[in-house]
């Protein structure tokens, strides 16, 4: 699995209406493990997830998948890999 950071700007006249079905979206992610942590940016211009997926192509199904995506409300999406190296989500090197 490779972690990712997502980083987001939103579309203002869409995101208030479109957030509740995002953040349940992301919620059922961490439940299964996919999204370690996610929320919005001081601003309230865009967001940052952190999150892992098996390969670059299924990441960017499960962004194509959510809400704020599906319904407009994302004005950029920024994907970047992440190493981490430690940390509470890394496990200790053996």
């Amino acid at each position: 699995m490779t972690w990712f950071v997502v980083e987001t700007r939103y579309v203002p006249e869409k995101v208030a209406e479109v957030r509740p079905r995002h953040r349940d979206y992301l919620l059922a992610l961490a439940e299964q493990g996919t999204v370690a942590v996610a929320g919005p940016l001081e601003d309230d211009i865009g967001g940052l997830i952190v999150l892992r997926a098996e390969s670059r192509q299924a990441l960017e199904e499960v962004l194509d998948a959510d809400p704020y995506h599906l319904e407009g409300a994302l004005a950029e999406r920024t994907v970047r890999e992440f190493k981490p190296v430690l940390g509470a989500w890394v496990p200790p090197a053996s």
